[in-house]
């Protein structure tokens, strides 16, 4: 992995009202193409790898519910930024997948799913080539959680590769409803980014086809309310 920086304190600094983390300066290979298939594998092994971390970790909290929760808050006065009615969805479909994000009882009783250490950011994309070999990166939102969190909106190509290595490592492959759940809880964090656009407005554009795919998809992950 990709290490903090060791010139400044291990702690984020807020500038303008976001948050900044520095890490180690790392070359990267910029001609090398990612193969995020490939990366998906290699997140089986840093599972392996997060398995023995002693620490104490919060439950999901990658997930950032409350952020959610505000956000579709704000968003009531921003017809702008959300059509009423996909408002109105997304507001129902948290009333389902909220209680199973913040409360780990809840989501161990509905899934019965192992939790471990994991990533918590997208790490198919935060694997980087380096003169060194693949090094992970951004390791901000590390969290307990299930192990499908990490390949959160990678698509079966992903999921496959991942469940390939899992087996050569003697790991658990991934659980299809599981993976319905953390997709579902990703769409509505691409929604909720809606509420920041007024601080950055690129995301206005960035998150619109995440957005209307989420429409195609099945109320809350297919889980009833």
């Amino acid at each position: 992995m990709i290490p903090p920086s060791p010139l400044v304190p291990a702690e984020p600094v807020q500038r303008d009202g976001f948050s900044m983390t520095f890490w180690r300066f790392t070359e990267i290979l910029d001609a090398v193409e990612p193969d995020y298939a490939r990366n998906a594998g290699l997140v089986a092994d840093l599972h392996r790898a997060l398995r023995g971390y002693p620490g104490e970790l919060p439950f999901l909290s990658a997930a950032e519910p409350q952020m959610i929760t505000d956000a579709l808050v704000n968003l009531e006065a921003r017809r702008d930024l959300l059509d009423p009615a996909d408002l109105d969805r997304a507001r129902r479909e948290w009333a389902v997948l909220e209680p199973l994000v913040s409360s780990r009882e809840a989501f161990e009783a509905e899934f019965g799913a192992e939790l471990q250490p994991i990533h918590g950011d997208a790490p198919p994309f935060n694997i980087v080539s380096t003169p060194d070999g693949e090094l992970c990166a951004d390791f901000e939102l590390v969290t307990l959680g299930p192990v499908e969190w990490d390949l959160a909106a990678f698509g079966p190509e992903c999921e496959a590769a991942y469940d390939a290595r899992a087996r050569t490592l003697g790991l658990r492959q991934l659980d299809q409803r599981v993976l319905r759940f953390v997709n579902a809880v990703g769409a509505l964090r691409s929604v909720a980014c809606l509420a920041l656009v007024p601080q950055l407005p690129m995301l206005a554009d960035a998150v619109r086809p995440a957005i209307e795919q989420w429409r195609s998809t099945p109320f809350a992950g297919g889980l009833s309310g």
